[in-house]
C-alpha cells in the first residue's frame, strides 16, 4: 500500500479543493466525532502519541526515535507501538528486524525496531498489551493521534515548518485529518520541525490555548563522502524534497533526482532504470533510510540497489536538549493521575 498526496493540498486553496469540499466536511464530521467520542481503553504504562494533524510525514519516526532514547535514559524500557503501514501482516507482531521485511511489517516499523521493542499491530489495546507482556513499561506510538482506540497521556504533535497544513482543507480537499478545533483539544504540545514560518500560525494558535511549544530540525548524520559527489538521489517518502534539500546541504551535486509515492514498494523496471542511469552517468545512488529498508531482501535486483546506495540518516534534534527528558516525564506523571483516578 503506497499513498501520495496530490500537490494541490500544498497549495492555495483552488478549484479542486473546493470542487471536493463537500466530501471533506462529512469526513472532517466522521472524524471529528469519532475523536471526541470514542471510547479510548486504557493501560497500565504512560502512552505518548508522535502524531501530526495531516497526512503525510512531517517528521514523527525521528521524534518518535528521539523520545525512546530519552525514555532509556531515563531508565525506562520504550516500546513502539504502530499500525505497519505498508504491510501485509494484520495479526498483532513483533517486529524482527533480521527476519521481516518491509514488504511483510512496514518500512517505518523497521526503523523503529532498530532502536527499541517494536510491535505492529491493526488494534492498538492489543499491540499496546503485546507490548506489556514483552517488557516495555513505556509506549510511543507512532502516529494514531487521530484514532480513539487508545488514551494517550502525551500527544506531541510534530508540524513541518514549511508545509503546515497545506491548504488547510479536510481530506480530500486538503491534507487536514480531522477538524483542526478538535485536533487542537486533543494536543499535548506542538513540536516545530525546521526554520519555514509557514506553521506559525499554527504555533501562536498553540500558545494561545495553553500548549507547549516546541522547536526542532532534522540533521543529517555527517556524510563526507558525498561533498561534491555527483549523486542520482530517488526517495518515496511524503515529502521527496525534504529529502533532496538535506542531500544538497551535505554538499552533493544533485544531477538526477527521482521523486516516489511514500511507502512505495519499486517494481523492477524502476529498479532496473535508477541502476542503469546511475551507471551510465556515472552518479552515486543516494537514498533515504525508509527507502533503504524498503530495498532490503525485496528481491535480488533490490538488494543490488540497495548495496549500491549510499543512505542519509536523519536525527530529530530539539532546540532544547531537556525536552525529549521534559516530555518523559509529564507523561509519566499524566499516566499516574488517570491510573489514580481508574
Amino acid at each position: 500500500m503506497v499513498s501520495e498526496s496530490p500537490p494541490f493540498w500544498w497549495e492555495r486553496p483552488g478549484w479542486q479543493a473546493w470542487a471536493l469540499w463537500p466530501f471533506s466536511a462529512l469526513y472532517g464530521s466522521i472524524a471529528g466525532y469519532r475523536m471526541e467520542k470514542g471510547r479510548r481503553a486504557t493501560v497500565s504504562v504512560p502512552v505518548i502519541c508522535a502524531g501530526n494533524f495531516t497526512a503525510g510525514g512531517a517528521g514523527k519516526t525521528p521524534t518518535a526515535l528521539a523520545l525512546a532514547r530519552a525514555a532509556k535514559e531515563r531508565g525506562l524500557v520504550p516500546g513502539f507501538l504502530s499500525r505497519g503501514y505498508g504491510g501485509s501482516i494484520d495479526v498483532t507482531t513483533v517486529v524482527d528486524p533480521a527476519r521481516h521485511l518491509a514488504e511483510a511489517v512496514g518500512d517505518e516499523p523497521l526503523l523503529l525496531a532498530r532502536e527499541a521493542l517494536t510491535v505492529i499491530s491493526r488494534r492498538r489495546r492489543e499491540g499496546a498489551e503485546r507490548l506489556i507482556r514483552e517488557g516495555a513499561d513505556l509506549i510511543i506510538m507512532d502516529d494514531g493521534f487521530q484514532s480513539a482506540a487508545l488514551a494517550v497521556d502525551y500527544a506531541l504533535i510534530v508540524v513541518d515548518s514549511k508545509r503546515a497544513i497545506g491548504n488547510g482543507f479536510l481530506i480530500p480537499s486538503g491534507p487536514l485529518r480531522a477538524p483542526l478545533s478538535i485536533q487542537f483539544r486533543h494536543a499535548s504540545a506542538l513540536l516545530k520541525v525546521g526554520d519555514g514560518d509557514n506553521a506559525d500560525p499554527l504555533v501562536r494558535r498553540a500558545a494561545r490555548a495553553g500548549l507547549g511549544v516546541m522547536d526542532a530540525r532534522l540533521e543529517p548524520r555527517p556524510m563526507p563522502e558525498l561533498a561534491g559527489a555527483r549523486v542520482l538521489a530517488f526517495a518515496g517518502i511524503a515529502d521527496p524534497d525534504k529529502f533532496f534539500r538535506t542531500a544538497k546541504s551535505l554538499g552533493a551535486d544533485l544531477v538526477e533526482t527521482r521523486s516516489f509515492p511514500d511507502h512505495a514498494h519499486l517494481p523492477e523496471d524502476r529498479i532496473r532504470d535508477l541502476i542503469d542511469t546511475a551507471a551510465r552517468e556515472k552518479l552515486q545512488l543516494i537514498t533515504t533510510a525508509k527507502d533503504a529498508v524498503r530495498l532490503a531482501g525485496a528481491s535480488p535486483l533490490a538488494d543490488t540497489l540497495r548495496a549500491a546506495c549510499l543512505v542519509v540518516e536523519v536525527d530529530m534534534t530539539f532546540d532544547d536538549p531537556a525536552a525529549p527528558t521534559r516530555i518523559i516525564d509529564l507523561a509519566v506523571q499524566a499516566a499516574r493521575k488517570r491510573m489514580l483516578g481508574a
